[in-house]
């Protein structure tokens, strides 16, 4: 068999599907392998350049063949679906992973490391259950409503209901709704004390990360979107700039031009969801505080100047852009944020 020098790996729970191919492109592996072989497998293999989809336990593989001197890149699958020809099975997506990871204007994603991804499921963790608690409060904002009572929206304004339901001599409510209510109730301060713990865990894991206490200076970018930005980009160089970066967040407007002729519409939306929420809602906060005139920066004059002549949520959106520009900067050129010119202005530090 001739030497290997590239392989597509498609990842799967159980059966994993390897595509081959040697320095001249031939295909000479194609091959199906349990989980329990792959170690084994590539322990064997000299060192040659591995191809794998950036999806679920990607990062884990990534890191275990590394140690055995593989090159690994993780690729978007997104990226990858041009090269599938056909019809699609776990073989010819190997085959389309292993002539994408070729191509030289591909875009990688970096590996992250054990640290980076326990940090990450602490926001995923906290995001599920502050969309339970939600739930949980509209299911009792919903029964309250039905006998007349009703309060203001907001997880603190409901803590009047569940004041209410804990009350035994409170005869607003019957007895039997509220016996109905009460595992709601329990379920609810429950959620709300598992996301303080979580809270306060992820303040732990800011403070021990420099980026991510650089990333908290910038307006708008709290501890939970410093820490989480933090984890998810490893390293900021990948991209060649701040356009780029913002791009990535589907915070750039939608492009359809053709002819020499450009068209733009509404934000994208595309890549990383939960990052572009905390940036916007953070803008959303900042905008607020620049609205009422206590922000005096360049960066505040310039978001003003805007709000008199556009909506505020869009210009909520311009700023959060603004805000990931100014995140790749500090990561990028491991600097810290220091309002300037224009907006803005990073200083290069030793850190």
């Amino acid at each position: 068999m001739d030497e290997i020098t590239t392989i597509g790996f498609d990842i799967a729970k159980n059966v994993f599907q390897l595509h081959g191919v040697d320095a001249h492109g031939q295909i000479v592996l194609r091959k199906s392998l349990r989980r329990g072989q792959l170690h084994q497998f590539f322990e064997k293999l000299p060192p040659c350049l591995i191809g794998m989809e950036a999806c679920a336990t990607a990062h884990h593989w990534a890191r275990t063949l590394m140690t055995s001197g593989h090159d690994v890149r993780l690729i978007p699958p997104a990226y990858i679906k041009p090269y599938l020809r056909r019809q699609k099975n776990d073989a010819a997506d190997a085959a389309a992973i292993c002539e994408a990871v070729t191509r030289p204007s591909m875009r990688f994603v970096p590996v992250k490391n054990e640290e980076q991804q326990t940090t990450l499921m602490l926001h995923s963790t906290r995001d599920l259950l502050i969309s339970q608690r939600t739930a949980l409060i509209n299911a009792l904002r919903g029964h309250f409503a039905e006998l007349g009572i009703v309060v203001a929206q907001g997880a603190r304004n409901a803590r009047q209901l569940t004041a209410i339901v804990n009350d035994e001599d409170n005869i607003v409510l019957p007895a039997s709704a509220r016996h109905a209510l009460q595992p709601v109730t329990a379920m609810l301060i429950d959620i709300e004390t598992q996301i303080g713990k979580l809270d306060k865990d992820i303040l732990a894991t800011h403070r021990k990360d420099n980026v991510s206490k650089r990333l908290a200076t910038i307006p708008g970018i709290g501890t939970v979107t410093a820490s989480c930005l933090s984890a998810s980009v490893p390293d900021a160089r990948v991209f060649k700039c701040g356009r780029e970066f913002a791009a990535w967040m589907g915070l750039v407007p939608r492009q359809f031009s053709t002819g020499g002729k450009p068209r733009l519409g509404s934000i994208s939306k595309m890549g990383n969801r939960r990052l572009r929420a905390l940036l916007v809602v953070g803008a959303h906060a900042a905008l607020y505080r620049m609205k009422s005139g206590k922000t005096q920066t360049p960066l505040a004059d310039w978001a003003r100047s805007l709000l008199s002549k556009k909506p505020f949520k869009l210009v909520a959106v311009a700023l959060a852009n603004k805000m990931a520009r100014i995140a790749w900067a500090v990561m990028a050129k491991v600097s810290d944020y220091e309002p300037g010119f224009n907006g803005h202005k990073v200083v290069q530090t030793t850190a």
